[in-house]
């Protein structure tokens, strides 16, 4: 399969993804739960994600806050490259991506790092994280995983039938 087709895959599997963190009056999905949606299908679609920095400039912010503080803080701004590689065929897909952080003098790459991978993610399999109550389908099970199904016990069955969106010749297998 085409790394196109297989990244098809798993943007048709994310539709969305209900924010799951509060800061500063600022909602927003974590990187961890993007990852827990986005990595195994990554995995079992034989698909790795490269990150390289390709530029950092920091810019040192002094203000006063609100209740009169002085702050000093560091504006990182980054660009990077995102390289999808499929494994199997060693296709690649490249992307730039920039994101900008502002925070502790210590944190401001790490926060736009981070940045960074979450919004590519999202912006890249156009996720939407902007409906209050996202029903996010539930992935595709893989043909891959019902190996060994015959075994399986109706416990087994029953969890990945709850866990997974099956097709019409999966749900035979699996009564």
């Amino acid at each position: 399969m085409k790394i196109y087709k297989k990244l098809h895959v798993i943007q048709k599997a994310v539709s969305g993804l209900k924010k799951d963190k509060s800061t500063y009056n600022y909602d927003y999905v974590t990187g961890a739960k993007i990852l827990s949606f986005i990595k195994p299908l990554m995995d079992s679609e034989g698909l790795i994600l490269k990150q390289e920095i390709l530029d950092i400039e920091n810019i040192r912010q002094d203000y006063v806050t609100s209740k009169a503080k002085d702050v000093n803080e560091i504006l990182s701004k980054v660009m990077m490259r995102f390289t999808w590689v499929d494994i199997e065929t060693g296709d690649v897909d490249i992307n730039l991506f920039g994101a900008n952080g502002q925070n502790g003098w210590d944190k401001g790459v790490g926060s736009a790092l981070t940045y960074a991978e979450r919004y590519f993610l999202l912006k890249y399999f156009h996720i939407a994280t902007d409906e209050d109550d996202i029903d996010q389908p539930k992935p595709l099970l893989s043909d891959d995983k019902l190996k060994g199904y015959e075994k399986w016990d109706a416990k087994q069955k029953e969890a990945v039938k709850k866990q997974f969106d099956l097709t019409p010749e999966q749900i035979k297998k699996l009564k």
